[in-house]
């Protein structure tokens, strides 16, 4: 197997761990939805007096070809483990599986993606639920749609051009939410020494840094800002509420042996989780003094599984490393272009993983201990960590 071959299928498996029958049921039967959605995790947020999420369930609930309700600020989401933690946090009571289904203009969507994509197989482009903070209304969305997982070469024999059904869904999003405010968030890759397991970047810039199915597509070496001055106001409450579950975060001693051979960064293997509350990174942020990350440093999105190492220096590049929210920079710029409505936008990512250890060895394919960290990082914490950047989410709403 090639190595390209290699990163395609394991990004693929990521993106899709997890998934159950449920969760691919356009229609689950009652008795199978009430086995599945046991009750989501009892977090017992302390949210500030009247500023805790309000789930507003719709009755009787939506068809799933009907429009998304209005909603002030649109946060979407994509993995399972993603969406549990979005639920927890946003919906508590309603966990992902009640989540109302949401399959409008499917047939539209079908030819541009792949067989066995879980779009595909689900026969939907994803699931919603509405809350509410404060005043503001929100519209929390689970994407079933990817860029990772959909693409298909276009047109057949084009190696580096692929369908991108994902960027169509924005548009469809952005239409029937009408928001004001657009938010991506879910887990990624640290690319700081400094970020740690559930440390929160967020940022409001984004750029692609394809390689592969998508290495001549016109977007390639695209760069996107969002020109928003987000509010600041409750993310320093959002980190006192991210510090409740420090203890969740932490890594088995048994990884982290007192000797190790391997000096950058110092002390761990692949590195030592430090004993700090969870942070966020803002871009442009000052904290004691000095500017952590510079303004509107980029989220980097890939189209091959990717992670920060102490050797490759992504931080020069970008804030985290994912695998699509420079798609909604891509599509906020096509609705400029075409006089379209524009939300503002940022992008919130927890560090599943943190920054690698660049003295391991990076052998091909799957010998790499470099990748077997990377991956038991992304599998083992993709759920509490996640709770951290929908702390953050909430956060940037709660002070709207």
């Amino acid at each position: 197997m090639a190595q390209y071959d290699f990163e395609l299928a394991l990004a693929r498996e990521l993106l899709s761990s997890g998934i159950t029958d449920v969760d691919l049921d356009l229609h689950p039967a009652p008795e199978k939805l009430q086995l599945a959605a046991a009750p989501g995790a009892k977090l017992g947020i302390p949210f500030p007096p009247g500023l805790a999420p309000v789930p507003q369930p719709i009755n009787p609930a939506p068809n799933p070809s009907a429009p998304l309700p209005p909603a002030d600020v649109l946060v979407v989401t994509w993995t399972v483990d993603e969406v549990g933690a979005l639920a927890d946090v946003h919906t508590p009571g309603f966990t992902k599986d009640h989540w109302y289904r949401y399959n409008r203009n499917y047939a539209q969507y079908d030819p541009q993606i792949r067989k066995g994509a879980p779009a595909k197989v689900a026969q939907r482009l994803g699931s919603y639920f509405p809350s509410k903070i404060g005043n503001k209304s929100v519209l929390l969305f689970k994407s079933e749609l990817h860029l990772n997982q959909d693409s298909m070469e276009t047109p057949p024999g084009s190696p580096g051009n692929a369908t991108l059904p994902v960027k169509d869904l924005f548009h469809q999003l952005i239409d029937e939410v009408k928001p004001k405010i657009f938010l991506t968030t879910g887990t990624a890759g640290g690319v700081y020494a400094e970020q740690d397991l559930g440390d929160v970047a967020v940022t409001r810039g984004a750029k692609f840094r394809v390689k592969q199915e998508f290495r001549n597509a016109p977007f390639k070496n695209g760069v996107y800002k969002s020109d928003w001055n987000l509010p600041e106001t409750q993310l320093a409450a959002a980190v006192q509420l991210m510090a409740n579950f420090k203890d969740k975060l932490a890594q088995p001693d048994e990884l982290l042996p007192p000797t190790v051979s391997f000096t950058t960064p110092p002390g761990g293997y692949p590195k030592p989780s430090r004993p700090d509350t969870p942070d966020i990174w803002l871009d442009g942020q000052t904290v004691n003094g000095k500017v952590r990350m510079p303004k509107f440093h980029p989220i980097l999105t890939t189209d091959y599984f990717e992670y920060g190492t102490s050797k490759n220096r992504l931080d020069l590049e970008g804030c985290a490393v994912e695998m699509g929210d420079a798609v909604l920079g891509l599509c906020i710029e096509e609705r400029k272009n075409s006089g379209r409505s524009t939300p503002f936008w940022a992008v919130v990512r927890n560090c599943s993983d943190p920054q690698i250890n660049g003295d391991l060895k990076d052998l091909p394919k799957s010998q790499s201990l470099q990748v077997m960290w990377a991956v038991y990082y992304y599998k083992g914490y993709g759920y509490w960590t996640t709770v951290m950047s929908a702390l953050a989410c909430w956060g940037i709403i709660a002070g709207l």
